[in-house]
């Protein structure tokens, strides 16, 4: 009990069983399977923002084209799904039976070549997690390599998006087009559209999920997130000090492509279709807004982050739909505006040193008795939000 205790404390994660709590057992005795099940489409976004939080808030680079990776992975695992119900019988009325409807559409008689590994599972799997990693990696290593970054590495990546989105609709014979993928039913021979398979689909997302933040702790609580932290505030130190910033920051990068892959892949199965609109600059741009509000240092945040902009999405949507985007653009601004640092923010500038003097102060009281318990509560907070000693050499301090 007490090694749990400390491995609790040590990697922070009072907040993740809390978040654990609402995800597994407050959510899905309090709402229907409809309900739930948008819950469990707004968490596989929940992965990019993840990964936005370990690449931006740590890693100091903003990625303005996550849906990239978000919609590889779902793609990939929409191409499996959409081959399994193109089976000959399902499709003996087409002009080709056993090959995807949009390909006879467009009069393509055989399955190409690129689609022949997602006839197996295993494979589909592999590339889920794979493909995006290997386009980020390309990507991130030309870039960083040549030392390019800040805002420049932000259009390239934008640009990136707009890129495979043009590429995805053009290709209609082998994508689907811009109506994407659709009539997703089955995972070997498994009906995902039933209630039973909805509740089993969302708690596998929430499962993947906390252990992606786990993960992610892990990497922030250990060297590589203390030198991420070091070349976000002073890069050139970190450089002279003699480590490679390059490699750690083209890590970080598909780090994050690889978590918004599983995302996309978990979209997929969830929702039953995948298309390019999410692939390309709005949707990223999206993505970003789901870390910002959540606070871009904290991982639990990014979820709750992602969570209410995608339930107020949904709630404006239903309750005002001639004016929902206006709405959401005030939640925006209101949260940027009050909460600059996000709803994490909050709990670290407001909340969390509250709780901290209160346990100062004598039952009944709402004030220090002495100017030495005064000080104590401030030394507190203080000690409480100090970030991790760093290698020698090496600073965290903001420029």
């Amino acid at each position: 009990m007490i090694a749990l205790k400390t491995f609790i404390k040590r990697y922070q994660l009072g907040s993740l069983l809390l978040l654990a709590i609402l995800l597994v057992v407050i959510l899905p005795l309090s709402l229907d399977i409809f309900r739930l099940n948008l819950i469990g489409k707004y968490l596989t976004y929940a992965f990019v923002a993840v990964g936005l939080v370990m690449v931006w808030g740590y890693g100091g680079v903003l990625s303005l084209g996550q849906g990239i990776f978000f919609g590889i992975g779902g793609y990939a695992m929409a191409m499996f799904l959409k081959l399994e119900a193109s089976d000959p019988i399902t499709t003996k009325i087409q002009t080709t039976p056993g090959i995807p409807d949009f390909m006879d559409w467009n009069q393509i008689t055989e399955l190409p070549l690129m689609w022949l590994p997602f006839k197996s599972l295993t494979l589909t799997l592999i590339l889920v997690i794979a493909a995006p990693t290997l386009l980020a990696w390309i990507i991130s290593f030309a870039m960083f390599k040549r030392r390019v970054g800040g805002v420049y590495f932000a259009i390239i990546t934008q640009a990136v998006a707009l890129i495979l989105t043009v590429l995805i609709i053009g290709q209609q014979g082998y994508t689907g087009g811009v109506n994407g993928m659709t009539d997703l039913k089955t995972v070997l021979g498994w009906d995902t559209r039933t209630d039973h398979a909805k509740y089993v689909l969302y708690f596998l997302c929430v499962g993947l999920l906390l252990a992606s933040i786990i993960l992610c702790r892990w990497i922030q609580t250990g060297k590589a997130g203390t030198l991420l932290l070091a070349m976000r505030d002073k890069e050139d130190r970190v450089r002279f000090s003699g480590y490679d910033v390059a490699n750690f920051k083209v890590f970080t990068f598909c780090l994050a492509a690889a978590l918004s892959g599983i995302g996309g892949a978990l979209f997929s199965l969830q929702v039953g279709f995948m298309s390019p609109s999410f692939v390309g600059i709005v949707p990223s741009v999206e993505m970003v807004i789901f870390a910002a509000v959540g606070g871009r240092m904290s991982l639990v945040g990014a979820v709750y982050g992602t969570l209410l902009v995608n339930f107020g999405k949904t709630y404006f949507s239903e309750s005002f739909p001639d004016m929902w985007l206006f709405l959401m653009a005030a939640l925006f601004i209101g949260v940027t505006m009050a909460f600059p640092m996000g709803l994490a923010g909050v709990w670290e500038e407001h909340i969390r040193p509250r709780l901290q003097r209160r346990k100062l102060l004598p039952l009944g009281d709402d004030s220090p008795q002495s100017p030495a318990l005064h000080a104590a509560a401030v030394a507190a907070t203080v000690d409480s939000a100090a970030e991790p000693t760093l290698p020698d050499g090496v600073s965290t301090q903001r420029a």
